[in-house]
């Protein structure tokens, strides 16, 4: 039924059919004037319209340059063409770009009459007809741009080269609401002011945008609109949105939704701003599960017109389509160039070749709780029906938030007993982080304790929610609903190994945690490596005080065991908790992060003889998440005496990568070298390095040779297969393809022994070149008498940065100094002795020499020191803007404790 409303519009849209169809204003921000032309062809009904496109053929051909593919863009309500101006600015040679502006809107003309959704497909399908578009031919759309340029896409796969998507939808998720700002506006009440007689809806879609646009970019957008008239289609495309079931585009939008299905081989992309408040993650989520194979690229800070917010998008968007173009494909597992076969992969399900042995015993809450292999694969099978029975499925992305125990084991392996993706995010990372990394993450269902499930609602993470609780009978209720549910579990050989099997989550030391993902076969072949370098396997029984590893002992026969502490704080183990571990099991390995081993040499004088005796059993301690001082695991090998000690090196996307025992390595063979050795690579793991340029940059090609300086690269079957929807990362991170750059730099020695120096992102790149911190640090702390802690930091801008050295006294500032000159009232700045002592034994030109009683560390491991809040504290001291950085540590989640690197 037409409403005075509707007829109003409709008379306005008439009126607008009088305009004469013109080009764009001079000058607009960033549009080309020779992009822009007037094109005739008929519309839906034949009947013949004037379009205006922003086309780069002309320009190609006025150069002499062939076109040899084509990007066809798409724009929704209520933008036009100059939504793509970028894209076509940085068009590579041979591209043809061409940019509608759809009827009604921006400078085409205006029909007199409301369009549907099925009209306007047909309209776009018959002026790329007479466009004459040479193929192969990809898209780019945003907004309701999406569904059209969809349709366009299932109606001429023939020559369809790829698809990319920015925040749109084909269909309104079953579990959501439409969009409360387009719900708003599409009320009888406010459809006609906000829409038509008032630029609001207009002017409102550049106001998303964070930043905020300068304004000339926004009256560029809103210049089409400059009239009721001219905004009658603004309103009509907002009617057209087919939130009812009977509403007459409905069943369009719904084939288009269906069809994507027909586009599983074409290569798609969405890049996509998180912060959008039309088309947020739901959508994002609801087109993934119709095109799984999507690549993603997520801007967390990037609001509605996502190329707008970040316009390196448009850089992300090109680089894609040219890899997709090239057929740049990386390649599968290797063998390593030494030709040592790859280890053996070991299946990501529970062992259950002794049945009657112990699997998991669980020390914390004060009751100990322990459960067999044989308990544990019937639990594990149980609890998959019962998760099945809830709706998870294969594929299926499942949060699991409970503490590490029994509940933990029993959940993840159920997840991966179905076929479905864990998800797994430590409250390591912090409250706000931690909800930040699982909304990337789009989990389908969230499993957790009553704090964190309230915490995932807060942060808007998506997934039906599960309540569990460590001890209670959440996990045998589910465990009995799976008895009894009659589901069929599939046979775990059908189970494809290139099916992903977990997002787990960097510890974000440099910026904010990224998703990593781990097919099953890699998760396996992970496993695989721990058992054939560390000798992990049936008989051995292990301390699980190290979050990331707690959870494979089922999959290699591994009885283990988890101490009385909370494992996402590593330093809250205790030299008791320890003894109390290893005597449970008869320990026969300890594996822990360096935050919890100082604090178990901290608290071992309360250790009785008979706890001492119970530490004398196990063989091995390994430690990692950190560099770990020599002298800390000297310290280690005294309460453990029948230890030897590994401290295996690597991070979330590859680890372990290479290992050894730093207390086996003569002190002057460590002094000759700079960094940390973390030792020789593990079987089937090959190490690289890209040289440093004299601006800090790592090159393309690698080199194997001894001493040279540069990233750290590797390559092996256990490496991540991909960052989770964050493309570009995960290019710039697989250079050359099939290796995964780490972001640390270091060098190789003539034993093929790994030395890292540093992260990249904290090298100093000063007037005499890159400088690492490691080697400087290890100077000061071997140097200089009395200090705790030292972190080198550069302060200034890249290619003349100054080397600054902040030192923490053995004894915290406000306390009589050991070292004459240390200052002791409020100042930072070093003076006398301390000063000149740090200089000479840093060996480098220093220009400030800075003191405070504490280094902010990250919360994860609360090992590693941060060293941008260093920075950005150094800097604010030497510019004299206060103490910032003590708001900043604050925000940053960084603690207030002295500790190594």
């Amino acid at each position: 039924m037409t409403t005075p409303v509707d007829q109003k519009i409709h008379t306005r849209a008439r009126r607008a059919a009088q305009d004469p169809v013109g080009l764009p204003p001079r000058p607009l921000p960033g549009l080309d004037p020779a992009w822009s032309r007037v094109v005739t062809a008929p519309d839906a009904e034949g009947v013949t319209r004037r379009w205006h496109v922003l086309d780069n053929g002309p320009v190609l051909q006025g150069r002499g340059e062939a076109v040899r593919r084509t990007l066809l863009c798409v724009h929704g309500n209520p933008t036009w063409s100059y939504l793509w101006r970028r894209v076509l600015a940085r068009a590579p040679s041979g591209w043809r770009v061409v940019a509608v502006d759809q009827l009604g809107m921006g400078w085409s003309e205006r029909p007199g009459a409301p369009r549907t959704l099925g009209q306007r497909i047909e309209d776009l399908t018959r002026l790329t007809d007479a466009l004459e578009l040479t193929g192969p031919v990809s898209t780019l759309a945003h907004d309701w741009g999406g569904p059209i340029s969809l349709a366009w896409a299932q109606r001429h796969t023939e020559g369809l080269a790829a698809v990319v998507l920015t925040n749109t939808a084909v269909h309104q998720p079953a579990d959501s609401a439409p969009p409360s700002l387009i719900r708003l506006a599409r009320t009888s009440a406010l459809l006609d002011r906000v829409c038509v007689d008032t630029p609001v809806f207009v002017r409102a879609t550049t106001a998303l945008s964070v930043p905020p646009l300068p304004r000339p970019v926004r009256a560029a957008f809103a210049s089409p609109y400059a009239s009721p008239a001219r905004r009658a289609a603004v309103g009509e495309f907002v009617e057209d949105i087919p939130f009812e079931a009977d509403h007459p585009s409905r069943a369009v939008l719904d084939e288009v939704a269906a069809g994507c299905e027909d586009l599983q081989d074409v290569p798609a992309l969405m890049v996509w701003g998180t912060r959008d408040p039309v088309f947020g993650q739901r959508y994002l989520e609801d087109l993934l599960r119709r095109m799984p194979h999507a690549d993603v690229q997520r801007y967390t800070d990037a609001s509605h017109l996502v190329l707008e917010d970040r316009p390196d998008g448009v850089e992300v968007i090109w680089a894609w389509l040219q890899d997709n173009a090239s057929g740049r494909r990386r390649p599968a597992a290797h063998a390593p160039r030494d030709g040592r076969a790859p280890v053996t992969p070991v299946p990501v399900r529970v062992d259950t070749t002794r049945p009657h042995e112990l699997a998991v015993a669980e020390l914390a809450g004060g009751t100990p709780r322990r459960i067999t292999f044989g308990e544990l694969a019937q639990r594990v099978d149980d609890v998959a029906r019962g998760l099945a029975a809830r709706g998870v499925g294969a594929q299926d992305r499942v949060a699991v938030l409970v503490p590490p125990g029994i509940e933990l084991t029993t959940l993840v392996y159920a997840v991966w007993r179905l076929g479905a993706v864990v998800v797994v995010a430590d409250a390591g990372l912090g409250l706000g982080r931690l909800g930040a990394a699982l909304r990337s993450a789009g989990p389908r269902h969230v499993v957790g304790i009553r704090t964190a499930l309230a915490l995932t609602r807060l942060t808007r993470v998506p997934g039906q929610r599960l309540h569990i609780e460590p001890g209670g009978d959440q996990v045998q209720a589910l465990a009995e609903e799976g008895r009894t549910a009659g589901v069929a579990l599939p046979d775990p050989s059908t189970i494809d190994g290139d099916q992903d099997g977990a997002v787990l989550f960097t510890s974000g030391a440099t910026g904010p945690p990224k998703g990593v993902v781990y097919t099953r076969d890699r998760l396996g072949a992970q496993v695989g490596l721990l058992r054939e370098g560390f000798g992990f396997g049936p008989g051995e029984r292990f301390v699980a005080a190290f979050a990331p590893f707690a959870l494979y002992g089922p999959a290699l026969g591994l009885t283990s065991v988890v101490p009385d502490m909370d494992v996402t704080a590593p330093q809250t183990l205790t030299a008791a908790a320890l003894a109390e571990a290893v005597a449970t099991v008869d320990a026969t390995t300890v594996f822990a992060a360096p935050a919890a081993l100082r604090n178990v040499v901290a608290t071992a004088d309360g250790l009785d003889a008979a706890q001492r005796a119970v530490l004398s059993g196990p063989r091995l301690v390994l430690s990692a998440g950190a560099p770990v001082p020599v002298q800390l695991l000297h310290q280690v090998k005294e309460l453990l005496p029948a230890a030897g000690t590994q401290t295996p090196y690597g991070m979330t996307e590859a680890l372990p990568v290479a290992s050894h025992d730093p207390t086996l390595v003569a002190p002057e063979e460590l002094a000759a070298q700079s960094g940390v050795c973390v030792g020789a690579p593990l079987p089937g793991v090959e190490v690289a390095v890209a040289p440093l340029a004299q601006d800090g940059t790592s090159a393309e090609h690698l080199v194997h040779e001894p001493g040279t300086l540069g990233e750290i690269v590797v390559r092996a079957a256990h490496v991540k297969d991909r960052y989770d929807r964050a493309w570009m990362a995960q290019r710039d991170s697989e250079r050359p393809p099939g290796w995964h750059r780490t972001g640390d730099a270091g060098h190789l020695d003539d034993r093929g022994r790994l030395w890292v120096e540093g992260r990249l992102a904290h090298l100093l790149v000063t007037p005499q070149g890159p400088l690492t911190p490691y080697a400087v640090e290890d100077r000061v702390r071997d140097g200089v008498p009395d200090v705790a802690d030292v972190a080198v930091v550069g302060v200034g801008p890249s290619g003349a940065q100054q080397v600054v050295v902040v030192v923490v006294p053995e004894e915290r500032l406000g306390r009589m100094a050991r070292l004459r000159g240390a200052q002791t009232g409020a100042s930072t700045l070093a003076q006398g002795d301390l000063a000149e002592v740090v200089r000479a034994a840093a060996a480098v030109p220093v220009a400030a020499v800075l003191v405070r009683d504490w280094l902010p560390v990250d919360v994860r491991h609360a090992s590693k020191v941060d060293r941008s809040a260093v920075a950005d504290w150094a800097d604010a001291v030497l510019h004299g803007r206060g103490p910032v950085e003590r708001v900043r540590n604050v925000l940053r989640g960084s603690a207030p404790r002295t500790r190594s690197r």
